[in-house]
């Protein structure tokens, strides 16, 4: 899948789907995690494919749901721990593995820089209010002419239909923006649906990142609606990853 977004002409950004790879179920067949018990070497392969797609060399960081962030360089190596990372050096591709949380993908609007981060509720929550993206943003400061010059694509995710969460996952969010109620639909007994993108998209609003594309919460970008395209841990449990991934060249 190729984002539509109006990125500069050297920035390019892809996301892959399940199939064209060499894994076997239940992790079939383009796999791209080396922590979710699939062969070592079918990852591997994966990863050169995915690789020779993108004609850039992605960075695989190690995703713990938190909020750090890395600015990746030419020997910034895979499994480095962060949820969150950024780069002005060509060829290295900011890449977020998902299978079900929300892969953000940012960029300058002339170039400088290209960034990714992975959303899952917890990472955009945070802590005191500073959750995945604006740690993030706060990372590019030194970089970043301005929000209104930013770019973001969000990518496939669980849909608003599926990721029912508790009351004290809306409790979280509402504590510091009473209007993100609107991001959830009570289905009784204390449960809710919550609607990710939307949630992600309040906070990029917040950050005065409003230039945003890709998913708009319908059922064509839900990763548990689609089980031919996507892989979904919450429909799965036993499941493989996909990436989305944005670079200079």
């Amino acid at each position: 899948m190729t984002p539509g977004w109006s990125a500069a002409a050297g920035v390019h950004a892809h996301c892959s789907e399940r199939a064209g790879g060499v894994s076997v179920p239940p992790y079939d067949s383009l796999n791209l995690g080396d922590h979710v018990g699939d062969e070592p070497v079918h990852v591997a392969e994966n990863r050169r494919r995915f690789a020779q797609v993108l004609q850039a060399r992605p960075v695989f960081l190690r995703q713990v749901h938190g909020h750090a962030v890395v600015r990746l360089a030419a020997d910034t190596p895979d499994g480095t721990e962060a949820d969150a990372c950024w780069t002005t050096e060509r060829g290295i591709a900011c890449t977020i593995m998902v299978a079900d949380c929300l892969p953000v993908l940012l960029a300058e609007a002339n170039g400088e820089w290209v960034a990714a981060a992975h959303c899952g509720w917890r990472g955009l929550v945070g802590e005191e209010g500073v959750g995945v993206l604006e740690a993030l943003w706060q990372a590019l400061a030194p970089v970043a002419s301005g929000a209104s010059k930013v770019r973001a694509w969000l990518g496939p995710c669980i849909g608003p239909e599926a990721f029912e969460v508790g009351a004290e996952v809306r409790d979280v969010f509402t504590a510091r923006d009473a209007g993100a109620a609107r991001c959830f639909r009570a289905l009784g007994s204390g449960k809710f649906l919550a609607d990710l993108p939307a949630l992600a998209r309040r906070r990029l609003s917040a950050l005065g990142i409003d230039a945003i594309a890709g998913n708009d919460g319908t059922t064509g970008w839900s990763t548990v609606a689609d089980p031919s395209r996507f892989f979904s841990h919450r429909r799965d449990r036993v499941s493989g990853r996909f990436a989305a991934a944005v670079w200079l060249g």
